[in-house]
């Protein structure tokens, strides 16, 4: 019968399988696709194995075999294909991606689009991480599974204004030896690629249709190496995957059991879906008779194994958790029992596990009266797959080197410099470094500056990032450049601002709060650098306002702090009061009131005087009794293993004082021995400890 109608508009599909392929041609006539010829071939050796071209040339003789014969049919020349590559090598990925604005924007289909390139980029190099082969993949499909809005879950992003957008998304990646071999076996055939897709992919487009895919479905592909799983949810295509067991794994038990070979053993399993018993020779060319239940009692455990690796994988694709139900195509589930054991496995009524054959191909016809069946679905799905994307591989120069893709439902630059291997950071303006830092115990960042963009030009023209690219294309990409870094005056932090209130001398004095940062009091004019630990004072000590004020007190001069004798190491906080007063030392009882002579106070002649008297107040305080000073309780601040802490309630702290601030445990030996420093120098437990010392305290090792 030749057909000579629609000529124009055919579609020719092959799925190439482990054990025949399948030649479909048709067209799409409104929502129905017309079969106009179909034509299966037989590998005649094992040239594929678990989906994977072995014998590129003998399984280009076999689709040569194919397009012969439909040609035949047709009466018509056919020179280009739609193909599928198995799901046994079929890697995904799903991740998340967010883009953060300045501002709140209008959210456009350019926004949309560019959030899933970055989503499709980050699941590569998500991929890239975890693939540890040296084989090159390619990204051959994507969907995305959900969008947010703010951080809310969004349908559609378009027309909303945000702050952020984001997605979750699933990626599909094959490597570049399948796509090359199934490239070469059709080209043997005269044949050139229009489209092509993955296995799931094109039997989920007839065995699930999409106003079933907000349903959490599972659809099992059993063909002859490989099962193909796919999962839909909240309107889409969730997740893929496989496993390396499907209808050979039974024939090869046949094939031993009964003493036969793999094609005899093929026959064996088939009939017995028809008849109750099957004749065969065996190796010898004896004849034989085997019942259906011998041969699956002898498969019993086999179809067993193999649902059970077809329900694990639907729950980890799932998210542990077992779908609602679960289509199942392809001839290796054809099986009896097979459909049974997946319901078991999920836990879900037997009656939500089913063959998908006639009831899916209410808008399919075959022009030649072929009976629907399950093992049609993903051949049919292959040609319709055709009008939704129109995929095959294009080359385009990028930098000079000629870069290979993957023609999805539409190229941007961002593709081809993914798949160029170009820094992603490179084609976006750079932040100079930031400064990361913290202040009373808050981690701080202060970002650097953003630089300029990478310069694209497409043919010679400037162009977006997320430009759409086609065939023999020249790119030219300049990279970004990198701002600024942070720059962050200590003055500028917010917590800087404002004074410290206190009384001297009956005046009210503003003192600017200080910073102690990394255990080193800085002052106003320092940069905060990266790492930086700051901790804000709220005191100063009496030396400290002296030098503020720029006050020498004279020789014989006293200090109080709320009415309580001090010295230069008292603290001083908000409205406290301080007050140097000129005693008179005539009437100096004890030798521990007079002021230190640390060099600041005395004139020479002073200093010869103090001396001659110093052996006759010796005498006179020896002969008192000693008047006990009352010490003031003040707070220090020290750092401890690079942590600045405030010592609180003590007028004096010693070494093992710290160990009530940290957490160290002294009553196990961690180390070879216990190091104890103060600034850099070792020391010991009862060591008095003074304002701003730097502590380290640690293990041996």
């Amino acid at each position: 019968m030749l057909i000579t109608d629609n000529q124009g508009k055919y579609i020719f599909g092959l799925d190439i399988g482990t054990r025949s392929i399948v030649g479909t041609v048709g067209y799409k006539e409104e929502e129905k696709f017309i079969v106009v010829a179909q034509e299966v071939r037989e590998h005649k050796t094992r040239a594929m194995i678990d989906g994977q071209i072995h014998d590129i040339g003998q399984v280009g003789a076999t689709i040569v075999e194919v397009k012969q014969a439909l040609e035949e049919t047709l009466g018509i020349k056919l020179g280009e294909v739609c193909i599928a590559a198995a799901g046994r090598v079929l890697k995904t990925i799903e991740t998340s991606v967010t883009i953060d604005f300045e501002e709140e924007t209008l959210i456009t289909p350019e926004h949309i689009a560019g959030l899933t390139s970055y989503g499709i980029e980050k699941a590569y190099e998500q991929f890239q991480q975890e693939n540890d082969t040296d084989i090159k993949f390619y990204c051959v499909g994507n969907s995305v599974i959900r969008y947010y809005l703010n951080g809310y879950q969004m349908s559609n992003l378009e027309s909303h204004n945000a702050r952020s957008i984001g997605e979750d998304i699933i990626a599909t990646f094959l490597p570049d030896d399948v796509v090359d071999g199934l490239y070469k076996a059709v080209e043997i055939a005269g044949l050139k690629v229009v489209n092509m897709t993955i296995e799931p992919i094109a039997a989920i487009a007839v065995a699930i249709p999409e106003n079933y895919r907000m349903l959490n479905i599972a659809l099992i592909d059993v063909g002859a190496g490989t099962s193909d799983i796919s999962i839909t949810r909240d309107g889409c295509i969730v997740a893929y995957g496989m496993i390396p067991v499907a209808g050979d794994s039974l024939t090869e038990i046949i094939a031993k059991d009964c003493l036969v070979d793999f094609a005899t053993a093929e026959q064996i399993k088939r009939g017995i879906s028809e008849k109750d018993e099957v004749e065969y020779n065996d190796i010898m060319l004896l004849p034989q008779v085997i019942k259906k239940e011998s041969v699956l009692k002898m498969l019993d455990g086999a179809i067993g194994d193999m649902a059970k690796q077809a329900s694990d994988k639907i729950l980890e694709l799932n998210g542990d958790k077992p779908v609602s139900a679960v289509f199942v195509v392809g001839g290796g589930g054809k099986i009896e029992g097979y459909t049974e054991k997946i319901a078991e496995n999920l836990n879900i009524i037997a009656q939500r596990v089913a063959l998908r054959g006639e009831e899916v191909m209410q808008n399919i016809e075959f022009k030649d009266g072929t009976k629907k069946d399950s093992l049609l679905v993903t051949p049919i799905g292959i040609c319709l797959n055709y009008y939704e994307q129109n995929n095959n591989f294009i080359y385009v120069t990028f930098n000079d080197t000629s870069v290979k893709l993957y023609n999805g439902s539409s190229l941007a630059v961002v593709d081809a410099a993914m798949h160029a291997g170009f820094p992603n950071d490179h084609l976006f303006p750079r932040r100079g470094n930031p400064i990361n830092y913290s202040i009373n115990g808050v981690n701080k960042i202060v970002r650097g500056e953003l630089g300029e963009p990478a310069v694209i030009t497409l043919n010679g023209d400037v162009v977006s990032l997320h430009h759409e690219i086609k065939a023999n294309d020249v790119i030219t990409v300049v990279p970004s450049s990198a701002g600024a870094d942070a720059i962050l005056p200590i003055n500028k932090i917010p917590e800087i601002k404002g004074n410290l209130a206190i009384n001297v001398n009956g005046s009210r004095v503003l003192l600017p709060k200080m910073p102690l940062i990394n255990g080193e009091i800085k002052t106003l004019y320092y940069d905060v650098q990266d790492g930086d630990k700051i901790v804000m004072l709220d005191y100063y000590t009496v030396k400290q306002i002296k030098e503020f004020m720029d006050v020498n007190l004279e020789y014989g001069t006293s200090v109080y702090v709320n009415n309580e004798k001090a010295d230069d190491s008292t603290l001083v906080y908000e409205n406290f009061s301080v007050k140097w007063v000129k005693e008179d030392l005539s009437e100096t009882n004890s030798y521990d009131e007079l002021p230190e002579d640390d060099g600041e106070y005395y004139s020479s002649a002073s200093s010869s005087n103090a001396a001659s008297e110093d052996k006759d107040i010796e005498s006179e305080a020896e002969d008192q009794d000693e008047t006990p000073v009352p010490k003031v309780i003040r707070d220090m601040a020290v750092t401890v293993n690079g942590e600045a802490i405030i010592l609180k309630g003590k007028p004096e702290y010693l070494f093992v004082d710290v160990f009530d601030y940290i957490e160290f445990d002294r009553s196990k030996v961690g180390g070879k021995a216990l190091i104890t420093q103060i600034n850099k120098a070792p020391t010991d437990f009862l060591r008095v400890l003074q304002e701003g010392d730097v502590v380290d305290i640690y293990w041996e090792q």
